[in-house]
């Protein structure tokens, strides 16, 4: 086998999804679970898809592309803004978009109708957070400003919360979303169907929120990949936690002062670590650095501390025995940690999946 790798269990995958998407059903929110972490892996998105997912969504429209192309046939909603230079690829791959932009839309416009595809959009509108969004005052004439154009299909709003700011979604800025389509929908006289509140951060929201409310749409891929909300990171009871693990090899173990010597500057990244005089320690070297994952979204087992990294390097020290050359070691993984490792090309991905009661291992 090669390493670092992570291990993706599909089978928790599915139940986690399925979970959310029945817990959220009486609630009468749907889910939109998002692919962007896994790359829109085809074998992942078929595995959501299994799960009863109705939509797929992704930031990345090369992901996009990957799904449409493995035969998905679901809809695929583009979640961020689509660049100027790819809205003939978003017509072309993607169902609906979210958009904040007239210049965009005017130009998803034109290309829908060169393609004659109608386009559907969600306009995204600012709560708070301070990302992507336009301001609420300005929603309405915003709107005008689209209801003419041919070939789109305006199905709603949303928001986006806690990403930048870790404004988090509560009953002020969901309700305020909520009065917003009610407003939109006097005025223009149309019902829109799509009120999307969020993402993983929204989930405490949702399950706790005993209003009437118009949000009926949550974006999700953190609670489906890594079993919590994203605000807190606290578990979701019902769902697994453990669905991916990273492993890396020992690449070296020693016993090694725990204090450097010589003259010091700056590291290879700009930094002069503060060191503290602990004697001798048991220090090892695993082949993982930052080029491979986000080491502050790393969490080792117990007995094992992280001290330090480098590109293709992190050195770890164990309060029990040494390890040994050849030894592996599982870390849990917070989103950022996931993110990084699924992207990076040195980070091999297993996915185990459930066939005829083996469990059998798709690169």
């Amino acid at each position: 086998m090669n390493y670092p790798r992570l291990e993706i269990d599909s089978s928790k995958i599915k139940h986690n999804a399925q979970t959310l998407i029945h817990q959220l059903g009486l609630k009468g929110i749907s889910v939109t679970p998002v692919t962007k972490v896994c790359l829109g892996h085809p074998v992942i998105a078929q595995i959501l898809v299994n799960a009863g997912a109705k939509i797929l969504a992704d930031s990345r429209i090369e992901n996009i592309e990957k799904i449409k192309k493995s035969g998905i046939t679901i809809p695929a909603m583009l979640i961020r803004s689509p660049m100027l230079s790819q809205v003939k690829n978003v017509i072309q791959y993607c169902d609906i978009s979210l958009n904040t932009e007239l210049v965009v839309i005017r130009a998803l416009s034109a290309a829908a109708s060169k393609l004659n595809i109608t386009h559907d959009i969600i306009i995204m509108v600012e709560l708070g957070d301070l990302r992507e969004g336009v301001m609420p005052i300005d929603l309405l004439s915003f709107i005008e400003n689209i209801t003419h154009l041919p070939h789109i299909t305006l199905r709603g709003i949303g928001s986006n919360l806690a990403c930048r700011y870790g404004v988090s979604p509560d009953d002020n800025n969901m309700s305020q979303l909520s009065d917003l389509a009610d407003e939109i929908d006097r005025k223009f006289d149309m019902q829109l169907d799509i009120i999307s509140g969020g993402n993983s951060a929204s989930l405490n929201w949702a399950f706790n929120n005993t209003k009437p409310t118009r949000v009926n749409d949550l974006r999700l891929g953190e609670a489906i990949f890594l079993g919590c909300e994203a605000l807190y990171q606290e578990h979701i009871k019902g769902l697994f936690n453990d669905v991916i693990t990273l492993t890396a090899e020992v690449i070296e173990s020693k016993i090694k002062p725990s204090q450097p010597w010589g003259k010091r500057a700056v590291n290879a990244f700009g930094e002069k670590p503060h060191t503290d005089d602990r004697g001798a320690v048991s220090q090892a070297i695993l082949a993982l650095g930052r080029q491979d994952v986000s080491i502050s979204g790393i969490t080792p087992p117990e007995g094992i501390t992280i001290v330090s990294s480098t590109s293709d390097h992190l050195i770890i020290e164990t309060s029990g025995k040494s390890l040994i050359v050849g030894q592996k070691i599982n870390f849990k993984l917070n989103y950022s940690a996931l993110l990084f490792a699924m992207t990076s090309p040195f980070v091999h991905k297993y996915f185990l999946t459930q066939l005829d009661g083996m469990q059998q291992q798709l690169a």
